[in-house]
């Protein structure tokens, strides 16, 4: 018996004896094949499946559903390995172990428990109970651990002691604190860096030990009775793991990565023209106009579901969307799944049988807000079509983006009916396969356009349509700011990696110069840097006074250099689901206290950001992590790792560090993305005498082509660096796709913290020439680069 399994039934003796399981579940039977161990007990039918040596599933079917097929999922998109797990057993145990993950089961008394690397994650507790109208499977915790995950909400970072409904709903005006958002997960991550997905659609609850018996519970009105277990050693690979199971990311058009022009709304196609002309007066950089629901009608209630051009108001759509794309600005329209009986669309609704029924068939009809409406079965595949024939339609027009709001669905009774089930059973799936159905028909109709999602309700694994989700109704609050790294982090964390606010604030008539302002400079550290509010109080900077204008059009240029940046973070979550903003327990996670931090977070892997959330701040304390040293973005002073420092905050930007040793490529100011370029490329580098080596990269394509790096279409540059003794050296090279043309570019170096004159400066063993500026301690070496070669740049102090 090798030592990994030995020190599994040693553990799962110990808890064994700490924790039975339910008394009254009998083991009676086991089986296994291709990777699933089949379990019989008195009440009834488990089957565990090691996926990867990361993740293993477990579902649980009871005595009496033995005959009902289990749901398929609307999370899961991976398929397990083959061949990855073997299978122990004896008299009193059977162990499924991989190289990771393991599941052990105890015979007497049935117990289940899970291990990754021979540490205890956890184990069920009483396992699947089913009570008068609900179902749970619980399980037991440890003591200490933190919890995170369920989803949006404004708790804390750690989220343990709270019983968290599942149920999709707006929160409108929402600050400091909301115990149920728009978009709920069946989630829960714990700091021993493991997940428990529950994989299961319809409402419910999430009891993070609420009782303070070390107990996780999930409890449910129906469905699937399936988990999984999903461990790793770092939160990284924790989630990769999670966004393999269920889907990544695809990379958004570059332009997404700019400035939007938003609010609630603009009324004509006079207004919207005049606006973005203002962002070309002003010379504040746009990339995109989103028009609200007065686009379809006048006024805000008995207008919703019309879904085509108000003609008086708009007269000449298509002619204004060519001219703003001339321009370099994109146009995004809003849409809703309600069908209001006072539209234009209801009868051709009810005609072709594309609207959530009641009992006898008919359509479900209701009251909210807006008026008296029906909502689209998106289930359904007449629904589904005559939906995406009303994009279609929008798109061939020239829209390049499309929100869908209220989607959590913002009220939607318990007694309509899908054709995918009642409207508990699918509540929190529908903005999920909204944004699919948008994605499906992308790719059928428009296969070369990246589209762009904009949703504020999702599920698990809604990342993989493409959903790009912003955090609700906020209030224009300075308590509204301070929530939305927490909810931001979170959601990153939980594989929604764009998770981001309405900058300024959305709910209210607060007309605050300095909160409006330090919004937007934490949007620069943001996912989708998108103002948008009540139209009370304009939203956009070219309204503002002449100081506000000034510091915001400060940050969206900043924004707009950091594209190579950020589009690189972009790419990386594609790939590995690393989310754009991380909290610090990602640099340490062992460390209780960083387990709580949410105000200040990663950036990526290189930047340090502490944004201003509170009035007239002078000083700002904010804690280093002991990875690396770290620099002032704007000054370059150095903060040492593990520190503690009392921070002077200015009114110009937020605190801002970037990490010891870090490549940061920036680009030239422009306009509007369509004008971006990497010809030229300014490619800042800081030195750290403690750092002896490092790298970095830059990813790059077109900015447009779906899945272009899998189609050979990119370019990654890379760079490394190595510091010994008096010589400074760097390596850049590129690797290129097969389908891609890359190009020649002109690379300014630009190396913070050097303190010294160099005494000499070669490019591949040529001299060449450079500027050191003695007191911004910066040196600036100009290289050509050949596409297709490397540069070598070799300095000697």
């Amino acid at each position: 018996m090798n030592k990994f399994l030995l020190s599994i039934i040693l553990l799962v003796f110990t808890i064994t004896f700490s924790f039975a399981q339910n008394a009254n579940r009998k083991f009676k039977s086991s089986s296994y094949n291709h990777n699933t161990l089949e379990i019989t007990t008195s009440d009834g039918n488990y089957s565990i499946t090691a996926y990867t040596d990361k993740i293993v599933a477990t579902t649980f079917i009871p005595t009496f559903e033995k005959n009902k097929p289990n749901a398929t999922s609307h999370a899961v998109v991976l398929e397990p390995e083959n061949n990855i797990a073997k299978i122990k057993e004896t008299n009193t145990q059977i162990v499924l172990s991989t190289q990771g993950i393991a599941v052990t089961v105890t015979k007497s008394p049935f117990q289940i428990s899970y291990f990754y690397k021979s540490k205890a994650l956890l184990s069920e507790k009483n396992g699947y109970i089913k009570k008068d109208s609900t179902e749970v499977l619980d399980f037991n915790l440890d003591k200490s651990e933190a919890l995170y995950g369920a989803g949006e909400r404004v708790l804390g970072m750690n989220r343990r002691g709270n019983r968290l409904q599942l149920y999709n709903r707006a929160h409108y005006g929402y600050e400091t604190h909301s115990e149920l958002m728009n978009f709920t997960m069946p989630l829960v991550m714990s700091s021993k860096i493991y997940a428990v997905h529950f994989d299961n659609a319809a409402i419910g609850y999430l009891d993070l030990d609420s009782k303070k018996n070390n107990t996780l519970a999930y409890e449910t009105i129906s469905g699937r009775k399936t988990y999984q277990v999903i461990a790793a050693d770092s939160w990284t690979d924790l989630i990769t793991s999670y966004t393999t199971l269920t889907g990544k990311q695809p990379l958004p058009p570059r332009w997404a990565f700019g400035n939007f022009a938003s609010r609630f709304g603009y009324h004509t196609q006079a207004e919207t023209e005049a606006t973005i002309q203002k962002y070309r007066d002003e010379k504040i950089p746009v990339d995109a106009v989103i028009l609200d629901l007065y686009w379809f009608g006048k006024t805000v209630q008995g207008t919703m579901g019309n879904l085509d051009w108000d003609k008086e108001s708009f007269p000449e759509p298509t002619n204004m969307i060519a001219n703003l794309e001339k321009a370099g600005v994109k146009t995004i329209l809003i849409t809703e799944p309600f069908i209001l009986t006072t539209s234009s669309k209801w009868q051709e609704a009810v005609d072709k049988k594309i609207l959530a029924t009641d009992s006898n068939g008919k359509p479900f009809t209701y009251d909210f807000y807006f008026g008296n409406t029906g909502i689209i079965d998106i289930f359904k595949p007449e629904g589904k079509q005559w939906f995406w024939t009303i994009y279609k339609n929008l798109i061939n027009q020239g829209v390049a983006g499309l929100w869908g709001d209220l989607g959590e669905p913002e009220v939607f009774p318990s007694a309509a009916i899908t054709v995918a089930g009642k409207a508990d059973e699918v509540h929190n799936i529908y903005g999920h396969n909204w944004a699919k159905l948008v994605q499906d028909g992308y790719k059928k109709d428009f296969a070369q356009q990246r589209p762009f999602i904009l949703m504020r309700a999702g599920y698990s694994g809604s990342q993989r349509y493409g959903m790009i989700p912003w955090s609700g109704d906020v209030s224009r609050s300075w308590g509204g700011l301070q929530a939305q790294t927490e909810i931001a982090l979170q959601m990153g964390m939980q594989g929604m990696g764009y998770m981001h606010s309405d900058l300024g604030g959305f709910a209210g008539a607060t007309d605050d110069s300095e909160l409006y302002t330090r919004w937007l400079q934490y949007g620069v550290f943001q996912p989708i840097f998108r103002p948008h509010a009540q139209e009370d109080v304009p939203s956009e900077p070219i309204f503002k006074d002449e100081i506000t204008k000034s510091r915001t059009r400060k940050a969206i240029e900043l924004r707009y250099q950091m594209i190579p940046y950020n589009y690189t973070l972009a790419f990386e979550n594609n790939q590995k689901g690393t989310p754009l903003m991380r909290p610090l327990l990602f640099e340490e996670p062992t460390d209780t206290v960083i387990q709580k931090v949410n105000e200040t977070y990663l950036w990526g892997n290189d930047f340090l950001v502490t944004p201003i959330t509170n009035a007239a701040i002078a000083n700002k304390t904010i804690y280093f992590p002991k990875s690396s040293n770290w620099f002032d973005f704007y000054s370059d002073k150095k903060y040492a790792a593990a520190t503690t420092k009392n921070i002077t905050v200015v009114p110009e930007h937020i605190p801002v560090f970037v990490r010891g040793g870090a490549f940061i490529p920036l680009a030239d100011l422009v306009q509007t993305t369509r004008d971006y370029t990497t010809s030229k490329i300014n490619l800042h580098y800081y030195k750290d005498s403690d750092v002896k080596a490092s790298s970095g990269e830059m990813y790059h394509d077109d900015g447009k082509t779906p899945e272009a790096f899998e189609k050979e279409n990119y370019e990654i540059l890379h760079f490394n660096a190595k510091n010994k003794s008096n010589i400074l050296s760097f390596e850049l090279t590129t690797t290129i796709g097969a389908n891609y043309t890359a190009i020649d570019r002109q690379i300014q170096l630009i190396i913070h913290n050097s303190d010294a004159e160099p005494k000499k400066i070669t490019s591949n063993r040529k001299a060449v020439d450079f500027n050191w500026n003695k007191k911004e301690k910066t040196l600036t070496i100009p290289v050509q680069w050949t596409k297709g070669t490397s540069e070598k740049i070799k300095i000697k102090f």
